[in-house]
């Protein structure tokens, strides 16, 4: 069904017959309870006690000063588990849960919704196994102690270049094999209808909490919004609540890996054209044949050939921007965050700060930036301080 679950003409369902009744199912529980009372109530005791919301909207006071402007971080570094990806992991957990699922599968690139899949497999006390790349495996050693901790098993995908997208390509595999007792919590907001609808109605906390906080401190609406996007759940959760607010420029910061014009780089909007992966149409990097490319960047949760159909629709309508930072930018500002406000940002997160920090230069003092901090750099140490050269 490719009219199903579109935005303007991205999106829709393109996948195997054998895939439609999951899917369906999946669309059925999702209209039944979202607007239940018991469900909402118990997700939003989880989200207030158990994961920590509301998350701060930090003012930046040393960071504000390199970039010109008045900086605010949505900082959901400090949700439990160290990522946005919390939020979803606990909204489709617990809809497994109501749905009687015996059984969670996962697909992880950075391991930040693995291991949010983990931890509430292991809350909700259902079995969890998690899909990851081997190249993802090797650079985020810190995420797979933590799902083994949590008692998740890890299934390595050696298939392609053993990152996010191969990883996916297995789960779902494993989802048609044992869709009768499987819930499979897809991590962003692509793939086929429902998920790109399910995962940002989970997200879309992010942005409601965002625009009352920033309200609160300032009195008025940003003038920018910024955010990383690899797949794009964390952009579009904080996107969603001023989206039509048309003084607040939206904008989404894509992966450029060693160089926009090289082959290395995961900019899918900036980059990539129109094309079917993975169940739904958005813009992909492929070539002329329309073979899936690889994509490079040094954080592995960028490290995406796709993107959700819902950006390229609002790029199209003029509603929201695209740019890309290049791996050694993101590491300047990884760097350069830390060690002037004492917060280590994600390596995907990073993107988002180094082109805060050209976009500052172009705005006025008095201008209010808000950056969705998606998550906190504990996982990356390793990796991004081999690249910087910082030895302990």
């Amino acid at each position: 069904m490719k009219s199903k679950g579109k935005f303007g003409k991205y999106g829709g369902m393109f996948v195997p017959e054998t895939l439609m009744p999951a899917l369906e199912e999946l669309e059925a529980a999702f209209n039944k309870y979202r607007n239940d009372k018991k469900f909402n109530r118990e997700l939003n005791e989880l989200l207030k006690d158990y994961a920590g919301r509301p998350t701060p909207l930090y003012f930046a006071k040393k960071f504000s000063a390199v970039c010109g402007c008045r900086v605010y971080l949505k900082r959901e570094d400090l949700l439990h588990g160290g990522a946005h990806k919390t939020n979803n992991g606990l909204g489709q957990g617990l809809l497994a849960k109501y749905m009687g699922k015996k059984r969670l599968i996962a697909e992880t690139g950075a391991g930040q919704h693995g291991f949010a899949t983990a931890l509430v497999g292991a809350y909700f006390g259902i079995p969890t196994e998690i899909y990851m790349g081997v190249e993802d495996i090797r650079r985020q050693h810190m995420n797979v102690l933590r799902m083994l901790v949590c008692g998740a098993k890890i299934n390595p995908v050696s298939t392609g270049t053993g990152t996010l997208k191969e990883a996916i390509n297995d789960a779902l595999r494993d989802w048609i094999t044992n869709i009768e007792t499987t819930y499979y919590v897809f991590g962003t907001v692509a793939g086929p209808h429902p998920y790109p609808t399910i995962v940002k109605h989970f997200q879309k906390i992010i942005g409601k909490e965002a625009r009352r906080q920033i309200l609160r401190a300032e009195g008025r609406l940003p003038d920018a919004v910024v955010a990383c996007v690899g797949g794009g759940s964390n952009a579009m959760g904080i996107f969603d609540a001023f989206r039509n607010d048309a003084s607040v420029r939206l904008i989404g910061v894509e992966p450029g890996g060693k160089g926009i014009n090289t082959p290395y780089h995961g900019a899918s909007l900036t980059k990539g054209r129109e094309g079917v992966f993975q169940g739904s149409l958005s813009y992909v990097l492929q070539n002329k044949e329309g073979q899936i490319q690889d994509t490079y960047s040094i954080s592995a949760g960028l490290d995406y050939p796709g993107i959700g159909p819902e950006h390229p629709h609002l790029r199209d309508i003029r509603r929201a921007e695209y740019t890309t930072i290049t791996d050694k930018e993101a590491l300047a500002a990884f760097r350069l965050l830390s060690e002037v406000e004492g917060i280590i940002p994600a390596l995907e997160s990073a993107h988002a700060i180094a082109y805060a920090i050209k976009l500052g230069k172009k705005m006025k003092k008095s201008d209010i930036m808000v950056i969705n901090l998606s998550g906190r750099g504990d996982k990356d140490m390793d990796h991004a301080c081999n690249a910087l050269g910082i030895k302990g």
